[in-house]
């Protein structure tokens, strides 16, 4: 007789996220009242003000939007991305609006990823992206992060389907350049591929940093697929509002999924953001710079320590080397956790060759207790080398 609580050997085959296995740690450690420095959070935190429902009709606070998502919403969304990037998008045929940008990445691999396609996915990936493709079926075909993007065209093949690529990255901090986003483009038209790019740090770029929209070479949407958070980019990372801009038939294969699984992001959430779209920017960005230019100062504190990153000047993250330790990067940072009471996540779970690094991200914590956090990591690479 079969057991009917066997889970399928698909799921068996997945495990949890490392980085929310970590901070769920964190949430119950706290809980019992142990004091935490958290620098493991995917999150800021920002001086947002509690958004007030009352001006909104409940005929529309309390029920469904348009499975594409607000039109008000993809509106202002859309002259955003002209606004900014001079990208023309078509607010009612190319931009797709959905319960977070995690799920819009998986709605997109679903609508185009076959069983037995090949994606690639370029280290240190953002942690999700090998396991939504093998749930479509797909194969990730995982590029060491010593492998710059001129070698990329190295690892396709005739199944090569699509690839993804986070930029400014997460964990890095690493912002693509223009002849770098080029030479992807180069290769998506060359091989007939996806080119799949997730944006959703795309407002955490250092001054001085150019960030270009990779859409922007590919104004016909011919293969780019664009990603991106409007809940990460604004701080209210707990509301899961993302989307996805793409050619007009893809938006329509995805939007089929996206009725079958979400029916539309959450209706208050998306009305709040169209009627306060630029107040929002305008309270987040100079905030949003002062954590990056926290994060480039840590990368200095680290310096100071004899501990190297990987090259970066975007986002909140830090990729830190261990350096002489001989410890594999999750039994560091469960011996940092259990030993020191700080909470990183490990190298592993942004590729097997990042498994000697530790993400390190300086959205949540005071200067003092980064400094604080910084001297526990250093002592312990000390201690196992």
């Amino acid at each position: 007789m079969g057991n009917p609580l066997r889970p399928s050997s698909l799921l068996e085959s997945v495990d949890q996220a490392i980085s929310i296995k970590y901070n769920n740690l964190v949430y119950d450690l706290k809980s019992t009242g142990h004091d935490i420095i958290t620098l493991s959070l995917g999150e800021s935190f920002f001086d947002v003000p509690a958004p007030d429902f009352d001006g909104i009709d409940p005929a529309e606070l309390h029920h469904y939007s348009h499975s594409r998502g607000l039109p008000e919403l993809r509106r202002r969304l859309a002259k955003y991305y002209g606004d900014q990037f001079g990208l023309s998008v078509d607010p009612d045929h190319e931009i797709l609006i959905t319960a977070g940008s995690k799920v819009a990445i998986y709605l997109a691999l679903l609508a185009t990823v076959e069983p037995g396609d090949e994606v690639l996915v370029l280290e240190p990936f953002w942690l999700s992206y090998p396991t939504q493709v093998r749930l479509c079926g797909g194969a990730p075909v995982m590029v060491p992060h010593d492998v710059d993007v001129w070698k990329l065209g190295e690892y396709v093949t005739g199944r090569t389907r699509a690839i993804i690529v986070n930029n400014p990255n997460n964990p890095s901090g690493h912002v693509y350049t223009a002849a770098e986003l080029d030479h992807l483009h180069e290769l998506a038209e060359k091989h007939g591929l996806l080119l799949m790019v997730d944006e959703a740090y795309n407002e955490f770029v250092a001054p001085g940093t150019e960030f270009i929209t990779c859409g922007a070479a590919d104004p016909e949407l011919r293969h780019t697929v664009t990603l991106n958070s409007m809940s990460k980019n604004y701080g209210i990372s707990g509301w899961r509002v993302g989307y996805v801009i793409a050619h007009h038939t893809l938006i329509d294969q995805i939007l089929k999924v996206n009725q079958h699984l979400i029916t539309c992001a959450p209706t208050p959430l998306m009305r709040y953001l169209a009627d306060h779209f630029d107040t929002l920017i305008e309270r987040t960005r100079p905030q949003i710079q002062h954590v990056v230019a926290r994060r480039n100062e840590v990368a200095g504190w680290l310096a100071e320590r004899g501990i190297e990153v990987l090259p970066g000047e975007s986002t909140f993250y830090l990729f830190a080397s261990l350096g002489a330790s001989k410890l594999g990067s999750d039994a560091f940072a469960d011996r940092l956790l259990r030993e020191s009471g700080v909470c990183v996540v490990p190298g592993i779970a942004y590729g097997d060759s990042c498994d000697h690094h530790i993400r390190v991200s300086v959205g949540t914590e005071s200067p003092e207790r980064i400094r604080r956090g910084l001297d526990a990591i250093a002592a312990l690479i000390e201690s196992t080398g």
